[in-house]
């Protein structure tokens, strides 16, 4: 009996568990779609629900039915009749299943060829948009081969349109997933794999990591952008375009810090320096940085300068600790968030 009562006593805790647990981030939920491919995993979700249900109610029904009118009487001494078996009912509990398969079977097979498909939409034809993912320890690399930049951290598409994905992954097995715009597809050392999505809608969708890479996993996150085709246009045009000389004093000295201290050996900016790290070209741009921490932060980016590994474990990225004093940090962070290529972002 007390085990009982301590079982009920967790209940509306395991309840509350089971709520939060349907909770997450705006746009990091596959059921909430806002593409083609999501849209058909979410239909084909609850189509297998509903096939599910459906079995479960009927077994159950007849179940208790079957409980309830042969359930042995006051009187009944003798044992039922036996008997072999009854054509009609074993056909008919053979089809039933086979039908059900075959409404399970038919969508799943017709949409894995679609999602498969990874040919260039005839609509966009030579336009189509092709973007190498790179995965890293622990960082995401965007490279728009035809386009000739790099992106980091932040893949733009345009709305509407199929964008082809080739997934790679330098060191470890990563995934790549976009919850809100379709599935996830793992990135392999040594082999090449391709997928497509599309977004329906111009917005910010969130994407992550979905494969266990190493202690900083958590924090691999990243987000698609998705922008009307003029927006698009003119986010490539500033990708592509040569970085501006800084006017503001303060931006032109954390310019030359940025330079002095070997971080464009690294980072690339307008393309220029290499890109072992996150290109910084459109720094400004994002929101966040090291895939989860404030870009207004401003005491976070200087502690993220200073010593990465503290922020995330496993970074790659060394530290600058006690070889760039205060006046500089704030001439560098300065230059850092003037790096930006649309003024409407």
């Amino acid at each position: 009996m007390k085990r009982w009562k301590t079982a009920w006593r967790f209940l509306p805790f395991s309840l509350l568990l089971l709520l939060l647990a349907g909770c997450g981030e705006e746009n990091l939920t596959a059921l909430d779609p806002k593409g083609p491919q999501a849209k058909w995993l979410l239909d084909n979700m609850l189509l297998s629900i509903y096939v599910m249900a459906f079995v479960t109610i009927v077994v159950f029904a007849i179940f208790f039915i079957i409980l309830a009118k042969f359930r042995r009487k006051p009187g009944d001494d003798e044992i039922p009749k036996q008997v072999h078996g009854n054509t009609a009912l074993e056909i008919t509990w053979t089809v039933i299943p086979i039908l059900l398969l075959v409404i399970l079977a038919v969508p799943t097979i017709t949409g894995t060829f679609m999602m498969a498909d990874t040919e260039p939409d005839p609509e966009v034809g030579e336009d189509t948009v092709v973007i190498k993912v790179t995965g890293h320890q622990y960082w995401w690399q965007f490279d728009y081969e035809n386009e000739g930049f790099t992106a980091g951290q932040e893949v733009y598409i345009p709305v509407g349109e199929k964008v082809l994905f080739e997934l790679h992954s330098v060191d470890v097995l990563h995934s790549f997933w976009v919850p809100a715009l379709g599935g996830k597809m793992d990135t392999v050392p040594g082999i090449t794999n391709e997928m497509w999505l599309e977004a329906s809608y111009a917005d910010v969708y969130k994407g992550k990591c979905a494969e266990l890479c190493g202690p900083s996993h958590a924090l691999m996150d990243f987000k698609l952008i998705a922008l009307e085709r003029d927006d698009y246009d003119a986010w490539v045009e500033g990708m592509q375009a040569e970085p501006a000389e800084p006017e503001d004093e303060l931006v032109a000295a954390g310019q030359e810090v940025f330079e002095s201290q070997s971080c464009i050996g690294c980072h690339a900016v307008g393309g220029e320096g290499m890109a072992t790290g996150p290109t910084l070209t459109n720094f400004g741009d994002r929101e966040v940085f090291a895939g989860y921490l404030d870009i207004e932060d401003e005491g976070a980016l200087a502690q993220w300068i200073k010593d990465p590994k503290s922020l995330k474990q496993g970074t790659l990225m060394p530290g600058y600790e006690g070889q760039i004093n205060d006046e500089d940090m704030e001439a560098l962070i300065a230059y850092l968030k003037s790096l930006t290529v649309l003024d409407n972002e």
